[in-house]
């Protein structure tokens, strides 16, 4: 009875709202402005994946899809045509169909992609190449991203064959085709207030997945009865997807930066590190967190721990508008490397070390990656030559590491197979890093408290 109370009353304390699809609209509107006269946009959604024999994956539309539209649905072209006279957002989707539709759910059809959806024109995709060839005719420059999809490449340029043939009726075929993500993604960058609201929930959601992890670890589990009830929270709280594989790492597990097999057995005495966050209509999240098995950090592991989350704690200070991508990592750098010079598993002068890459040994990643609709999400990191300058909107994770791999040489025995990382996801606002993920414990204090049930 309790356990179903703690349920109803989470349930109930979630609203999981999804995107207006007004603001869908509106960055199709946005989208329109900024193209060229004269052009088109092509857009295909995700197509099926097929996991084994007649087995699909899970459908996940495509982001940029995604992002222009909110339609869930596969089999689906979006084009843009600015100034068209009969609708400049155009939508290519599945008829309506009784049979099919009791099989595999409702559809929108041409009606729905209209009304529900707020495209200005829809056609059933049936009748694409029938349409679209006309629709390309006599336009100068095309916005499509070659090379993401072969498959759809090869019948876009069928389509553009069709244009070619009749050159001689007085056809013009388009000029130029110019790689639609250029534009797109750095609209995707910056993050509505829609978006962050999204976000945050998908934080406090992965935040709370963490803390159950904490709470139920003991020695003689397995890595992934840690990852089951990090799952279990995702869907009891409302998100049907992880935004990636996640990594449960036990002891020298840990020091495997992607390891996602997840089948060891958690021993006494060792670190676990989980990197894990969830989807929330289709925003990510991501966090990582590493935390004793026994519940209490030795003094080696609690030493290298202190490390990394001085660095951490040193990186979010540099996350605030003016400040460059870089200098958050910079920042992480020097207290890693001083760190690791303090306790003797690096030797030199601070400045030779970073310049020399020495630390590379133990720490051999970025300090973090933009966030939103991917985990690793898009956005230049330098423009013109140089790094990015932070501002308001955009999402960013920070996330340093040290790793002392058993197999390193030269290192004393004591310090082998700790491997700690903690992350965090990050919104620049305009009086600097806003933490979204804080909802679990990060201090070592605070870690061995929630340990033991305080």
């Amino acid at each position: 009875m309790c356990a179903i109370l703690r349920i109803t009353k989470s349930l109930r304390e979630i609203d999981v709202q999804a995107l207006s699809i007004r603001e869908y609209q509106k960055r199709r509107r946005h989208l329109l402005d900024v193209m060229t006269p004269n052009s088109i946009a092509i857009l295909p959604a995700a197509p099926i994946r097929v996991r084994n024999r007649d087995s699909e994956y899970p459908y996940r539309q495509s982001s940029d899809f995604h992002y222009l539209s909110g339609f869930a649905e596969p089999d689906a072209v979006m084009v843009l045509i600015p100034e068209r006279e009969h609708g400049e957002s155009i939508l290519f989707c599945k008829e309506k169909n009784p049979d099919y539709e009791r099989w595999n759910g409702k559809l929108a059809g041409q009606e729905g992609a209209i009304e529900q959806y707020l495209f200005d024109d829809a056609f059933p995709i049936d009748d694409i190449d029938e349409i679209l060839p006309g629709l390309l005719e006599g336009k100068q420059r095309v916005y499509y991203s070659m090379g993401l999809d072969e498959k759809f490449d090869r019948r876009v340029m069928e389509w553009i064959n069709v244009i070619r043939s009749k050159i001689k009726n007085g056809a013009h075929p388009p000029g130029e085709f110019v790689a639609l993500e250029h534009t797109l993604h750095d609209m995707r960058l910056f993050k509505s207030s829609a978006e962050v609201k999204i976000m945050k929930q998908a934080a406090r959601i992965s935040a709370e997945a963490h803390n159950e992890a904490m709470r139920i670890c003991k020695p003689g589990m397995y890595e992934y009865q840690l990852e089951a009830a990090i799952q279990h929270i995702f869907l009891r709280e409302g998100s049907r997807a992880q935004a990636y594989n996640c990594i449960v790492g036990g002891g020298e597990n840990a020091c495997i930066l992607h390891y996602v097999t997840n089948n060891d057995k958690l021993k006494s005495g060792d670190l676990v590190l989980i990197d894990a966050g969830c989807e929330l209509d289709c925003y990510a999240s991501d966090i990582t967190r590493t935390f004793p098995v026994s519940g209490q950090f030795s003094a080696e592991q609690r030493t290298i721990y202190e490390i990394v989350l001085a660095s951490q704690e040193a990186a979010i200070k540099e996350v605030r508008p003016g400040r460059h991508w870089n200098q958050p990592h910079e920042a992480a750098l020097k207290v890693i490397t001083e760190g690791l010079r303090e306790i003797g598993l690096l030797k030199g002068e601070l400045n030779e070390l970073i310049e020399t890459e020495a630390y590379k040994k133990f720490f051999m990643h970025r300090t973090g990656h933009w966030l939103g609709l991917d985990v690793h999400d898009v956005g230049d990191y330098k423009v013109g030559g140089e790094w990015r300058v932070l501002e308001p909107g955009m999402a960013l994770t920070v996330e340093p590491g040290i790793y002392i791999a058993p197999e390193l040489e030269d290192v004393d025995p004591r310090w082998k197979g700790i491997g700690v990382r903690i992350e965090d996801d990050v919104i620049v606002t305009k009086q600097g890093g806003e933490v979204i993920t804080s909802g679990t414990p990060k201090k070592v204090d605070e870690i061995e408290a929630l340990m033991r049930g305080k």
